[in-house]
């Protein structure tokens, strides 16, 4: 209650507020008059306020607020659930394809979903579809039949019915409030703001992606980060541009239905819906981060859009330089990759994915002989199924299957946990640039030593990591264009 009454944003995403005298939910920093106490109810998600009769904020909309950190910091069922939902399984495959990837019955997803969340998977994937279809009609010249069509809704009746209800207004009526004072969408391009929650550090986020950038695969161009996108009806380009207030995301898709998806996982590759104040309050307990912290607050963690391509990537990458390792991922990219179009930049290449990659010749491969059989063994595993790196996999799971595999070590699997399954507790004592970092500051250089003193930092271990990596002067700490320390770089990490 004291965050509506502040209008404290950094709540935004984390519960919404309705307000029985008016029938509307609001997101805890809406601009708007704050309500009488007793006109409050509360709600954990967008889907619980629609299913219990409320209608979205018209002036702070509430459900363009950023994602609950929750599941950025559960590894639980409801945590994995909420994670496939939002890359559009029950969409896809209905909530018993949900329940089969999360190993429960139907019943039991509902009934927890139920208890935590207030409102059951079908009421999630719906408040899903409306925010798309909000997407849809504000950003695109589609008309409403097919933005209808490409959210997910069976019927033009059910979209319209939904987005009234929602919105409080028709679809026709949001164009035409969306389109005041805004240019003409470009066909086949979508303009979208990602929201985040404030500070957000961009340097160590957008330098490690380009920095280590695949050829054809992703790029740095005008300012931008660029890549292609493997989705689960087609494929598409993103490109990620930090702005003061948002990330400004320009995405090409070849079927418009893979919306929700692409935007998912473009927030998990930049970690957008951290909670960085938690996370630094916590790390600046320790005299040691305290600095770092206080230099550079709102650090994310750098992660993936594809939790199997960066595996491969990061066996690859086992010691070996930056440059060596995108070169080799370069090279299974442009063998086994598929071509793409790219009119507005250079990327001519999806990387490969497993099932591709399983069909490879490890004679092909310019790699030591334990590190090719590394590789074939991840990616057999990823193809057979042995190995899930999914949006709804369990993190401890994971990382045992990774293990068991040859010439996967502890390195490999905490790096694989960090940046592809998204635990923003893994963390890697043994790295070289941890070490360094830690015996500069006064902290335990051995793995053991400083595993035992990081113990502190959970369950942001992960984020610390930035902070110890961020003290090199390595070219994944800074945005291109960003001027550079004359120093040589002391390590590739």
């Amino acid at each position: 209650m004291r965050a509506v009454q502040s209008k404290d944003a950094r709540f935004d995403g984390w519960f919404f507020t309705a307000v029985v005298t008016t029938g509307i939910y609001c997101r805890p920093s809406c601009p708007g008059v704050p309500p009488k106490p007793e006109n409050m109810r509360f709600y954990p998600t967008a889907a619980a306020a629609q299913q219990a009769g409320f209608r979205a904020c018209k002036r702070c909309r509430p459900d363009a607020s950023p994602g609950s950190p929750r599941w950025n910091e559960r590894a639980d069922i409801v945590a994995r659930a909420m994670r496939l939902i939002a890359d559009g399984v029950v969409d896809r495959d209905g909530v018993s394809g949900l329940a089969t990837r999360l190993g429960y019955s139907t019943r039991q997803i509902e009934r927890q979903l139920m208890a935590e969340m207030g409102a059951g998977p079908l009421a999630l994937a719906r408040a899903q579809r409306a925010q798309t279809a909000r997407i849809l009609i504000e950003t695109s010249s589609l008309s409403m039949s097919d933005v209808a069509h490409a959210a997910g809704f069976g019927s033009v009746r059910t979209f319209n019915d939904t987005v009234r209800e929602v919105f409080a207004l028709t679809p026709s009526e949001l164009r035409a409030r969306s389109a005041r004072g805004q240019q003409a969408a470009v066909p086949g391009v979508l303009t979208l703001r990602l929201p985040f929650r404030a500070p957000l550090c961009p340097d160590n986020l957008f330098g490690h992606l380009a920095a280590t950038a695949v050829p054809g695969v992703e790029e740095w161009r005008d300012g931008a980060y660029r890549r292609t996108l493997r989705l689960p009806r087609g494929h598409g380009v993103v490109a990620l541009r930090p702005a003061h207030e948002h990330i400004a995301c320009l995405l090409t898709l070849t079927d418009l239905r893979d919306l929700s998806t692409a935007i998912a996982r473009c927030r998990q590759l930049l970690d957008l819906d951290a909670d960085p104040v938690a996370v630094d309050d916590l790390l600046r307990r320790d005299p040691a981060l305290a600095p770092l912290v206080d230099k550079v607050p709102g650090r994310r963690v750098p992660r993936t859009v594809d939790a199997d391509e960066f595996a491969v990537r990061a066996v690859l990458g086992q010691q070996v330089s930056t440059a060596a390792a995108r070169t080799h991922a370069g090279r299974l990219a442009a063998e086994y990759g598929r071509p793409v179009a790219d009119p507005g930049g250079g990327l001519t290449r999806l990387f490969p994915d497993a099932a591709a990659l399983a069909e490879l010749d490890p004679a092909g491969l310019a790699l030591p002989r334990a590190r090719r059989d590394a590789v074939v063994s991840l990616v057999q595993a990823l193809a057979a199924g042995d190995v899930d790196l999914g949006a709804g996999n369990d993190w401890q799971r994971a990382r045992a299957q990774l293990a068991a595999l040859p010439g996967i070590g502890p390195w490999t699997v905490e790096t694989v946990a960090m940046r592809a399954l998204g635990d923003p507790d893994a963390f890697v004592p043994g790295d070289l640039g941890v070490r360094v970092a830690a015996r500069e500051l006064g902290l335990p250089a051995t793995p053991a030593a400083l595993s035992r003193h990081a113990a502190a930092w959970r369950p942001w271990r992960a984020y610390a990591v930035q902070h110890l990596w961020a003290t090199g002067d390595h070219s994944i700490n800074r945005m291109p264009g960003t001027p550079a320390d004359h120093r040589p770089e002391k390590r590739d990490l």
